[in-house]
């Protein structure tokens, strides 16, 4: 996951360093404070990396970086960020983040340059990632039955999406019923039904072309009287664009009544993804988002972009066919996967 973007950090990273290496012994590299009362301080060997592109004033006991100390490196990131599909409007503020925390400030002798830049990059991109959603935490602290109102455009895997978010709800322990509110493409309340019937789910459902806010309000009206914890909601797929759909989809909120609405698309979509839940989030609101097709995208600029672009946190990722590949989005996992040393060749 992310492995393309991975590589190409880190491919700066060591291009920088070697950069920094091959002028290590050249005369005004670093200057040495009257302070130091003779005291020569250099980088130490084997610092590479990114870091190490960022050269340095040396005093006795501090480190000052300024802006022409980094905007090459910043300028050759700003590059890797937007080819791997990350928006500008999201690279601009990784790029702001970085700058301002690293220019102007004072760090001890003997700090390792290169973690003080990975620890700059790790700031911005958890900043621009967001905080994630736990959906168990929510659930937990929520009256039942907690509706939630699956949302996205065509072909994404929404419905498959459905079914794995009851498998997982159902391993944690939670009762999990599925409306199939999708009434309007053909086959889809037999696929969601078979779905249902592999993971052991209910479903509530009316004849095709029926009224899917019928279907979602009797899904709800099930849960209350089983006392089922969970509702999910699956429909059509639609774009922002087709009025007629858009329009069934505000009755259904107001039927149903969601407690959450998920916005659902592919990771591997990139920016078109991102400028689709910002349609979405528009028109319909939402509330979290799901990405499928995680483990196809190499560039990550979807994962990277998409919570801090409409406001909205990521809810889950998903990585495979199986019912049990989909994963709860962690920020401090995928930054960790985004800056971890790439093994050696």
């Amino acid at each position: 996951m992310f492995e393309g973007l991975r590589k190409r950090l880190r491919g700066v990273s060591r291009k920088l360093g070697e950069s920094i290496t091959e002028g290590e012994d050249t005369p005004g590299t670093g200057e040495i404070s009257p302070a130091a009362n003779g005291a020569a301080g250099t980088e130490k060997p084997g610092q590479t990396g990114l870091a190490s592109r960022v050269k340095v004033l040396i005093t006795e006991r501090e480190l000052v970086i300024s802006e022409k100390d980094i905007s090459e490196a910043l300028s050759e990131l700003e590059m890797i960020l937007l080819e791997s599909d990350v928006a500008l409007p999201v690279t601009d503020d990784i790029i702001s983040h970085v700058r301002s925390n690293l220019i102007g400030k004072h760090r001890k002798i003997g700090d390792n340059v290169d973690d003080i830049v990975i620890d700059a990059l790790r700031g911005a991109l958890l900043d621009v990632l967001g905080p994630g959603f736990d959906l168990v935490r929510y659930i937990g602290e929520h009256e039942r039955p907690v509706r939630l109102l699956f949302t996205g455009v065509n072909g994404t895997g929404k419905t498959t999406t459905v079914a794995k978010v009851a498998y997982f709800l159902k391993q944690k322990g939670y009762s999990v019923v599925i409306g199939a509110g999708d009434t309007f493409r053909a086959g889809a309340i037999e696929q969601i039904d078979v779905h249902a019937q592999r993971v052991g789910i209910k479903v509530i459902q009316h004849q095709q072309g029926g009224d899917p806010s019928a279907v979602l309000f009797d899904a709800v009206q099930y849960a209350t009287a089983h006392h089922i914890d969970v509702v999910l909601a699956d429909t059509a797929g639609r774009f922002h664009n087709r009025a007629n759909l858009m329009n069934q989809l505000d009755k259904i909120r107001r039927v149903m009544k969601p407690d959450l609405i998920i916005y659902v698309d592919e990771a591997v979509a990139g920016n078109d993804a991102v400028i689709r839940a910002h349609e979405f989030e528009k028109t319909v609101g939402a509330d979290a988002v799901i990405l499928t097709k995680a483990d196809m995208d190499s560039k990550g600029g979807a994962a990277i972009s998409i919570a801090h672009t409409i406001g909205k946190p990521l809810m889950f990722l998903g990585n495979g066919q199986g019912y049990e590949d989909i994963i709860p989005f962690s920020p401090e996992q995928v930054v960790s996967e985004l800056l971890k040393e790439a093994p050696d060749a």
